[in-house]
């Protein structure tokens, strides 16, 4: 039975040949894992994919100290180690084999201009072209493989947010519930947040992606809630905001406000719909109660291998919706002299089309 890598990698094949590229050289850390099951970090150091379609294999070139954990998890058997003092575009001649490669497909957003030259300087003449497009669009599809790691991401994060809520207290601080979330993480089974968390109470729950920090948690604020669990590879994404005591009725008219744009936003996913409809349907409910000024962001993202990826959900976008799909919903209100509010839910739409919403963590005002 072919695995998910050799099947991924055997359409990037077929895709090399259709668009006569000679080799492609993936560099960026996602997209190796995507293709491989490697994970690794490399900072600095030089990493990447060779695809090469003079050879039936592909190889890797991988930075020394990874090199038993790349024997451990990829599925490229073929593996290169550079130790600190190599020069890796000296081990990727060498692998290559020649001094001309015709037309070298990369990925444009991720490979630098350093990068480039180097490239440049090894093979004369060499013709670049952008693969990052084709490996996007594959990304955008997930699998029923990746579908399990997201579901597990997301309900470790539902454990972690529930069992966070319970410590909350009048005189905390911000910074001191995002380390006890943070290692919630790590108890409930998550292998790392999926970035940075953003836990923001009072007036500073108005910054979209604000900071924790010494801030205490007060009566009558708002407090927001934004972090995602990273899990066997995947990432998951959930926003929700708490009023801690009673709160004033223009706190409650802003939440519900939200609640209503979130649901909505949700009912307007469907395949084949443009994406920015569903920006439009959330942003037209904000603003017809008058707080369209105070919504000044997109309303969603594409989640996956990275927390933000592909498609992003604004009102422009033109791309339609498709079966095998996962992203964000999150409309918000953020108001400096009061607060904000964000409600995110991550969604899936089903190969056969029905809509799915992962996050089941409830969306009604609680009052802690």
């Amino acid at each position: 039975m072919s695995s998910i890598y050799e099947l991924r990698l055997h359409k990037l094949r077929d895709y090399l040949e259709k668009k006569q590229i000679d080799i492609a050289l993936i560099t960026n850390p996602t997209n190796i894992y995507f293709f491989t099951g490697f994970h690794s970090n490399p900072h600095e150091r030089f990493m990447a994919l060779i695809v090469d379609m003079g050879s039936a294999r592909e190889s890797m070139i991988v930075p020394g100290l990874d090199l038993e954990a790349a024997q451990q998890q990829s599925f490229v058997r073929d593996l290169i180690p550079c130790s600190d003092s190599e020069n890796p575009y000296a081990l990727l001649k060498d692998k290559v084999g020649r001094t001309r490669i015709g037309t070298l497909g990369l990925e444009k957003k991720a490979i630098s201009l350093h990068r480039v030259e180097q490239l440049q300087a090894l093979f004369p003449d060499l013709h670049c072209t952008d693969i990052e497009p084709f490996i996007i669009q594959e990304r955008l599809i997930k699998s029923e493989e990746d579908l399990v790691s997201i579901r597990r991401a997301v309900d470790i994060a539902e454990k972690v947010l529930e069992s966070t809520v319970q410590k909350v207290r009048v005189g905390m601080m911000e910074q001191e519930l995002a380390a006890e979330l943070e290692y919630k993480m790590r108890m409930f089974g998550g292998d790392k947040p999926a970035f940075e968390s953003i836990i923001l109470t009072g007036k500073r729950s108005s910054l979209p992606h604000g900071k924790p920090g010494a801030y205490s948690i007060q009566e009558n604020d708002f407090l927001l809630i934004d972090f995602g669990v990273y899990a066997g590879g995947f990432c998951s994404d959930i926003t929700r905001t708490f009023l801690i005591g009673e709160g004033t009725k223009e706190q409650e008219t802003i939440y519900e406000t939200v609640l209503t744009a979130n649901l909505a936003a949700i009912q307007a996913v469907a395949v084949g719909t443009p994406y920015g409809v569903i920006d439009q349907t959330g942003r037209g409910i904000i603003a017809a109660k008058g707080y369209g000024a105070y919504f000044n962001n997109r309303i969603g993202h594409g989640i996956g291998l990275d927390v933000h990826e592909d498609p992003s959900i604004n009102g422009e976008n033109e791309m339609l919706i498709e079966p095998g799909h996962v992203f964000t919903i999150e409309p918000g209100i953020y108001m400096p002299s009061l607060g904000g509010v964000r409600i995110e839910d991550d969604v899936y739409v089903q190969p056969s089309g029905k809509v799915e919403v992962l996050t089941h963590y409830p969306k009604q005002l609680r009052r802690l």
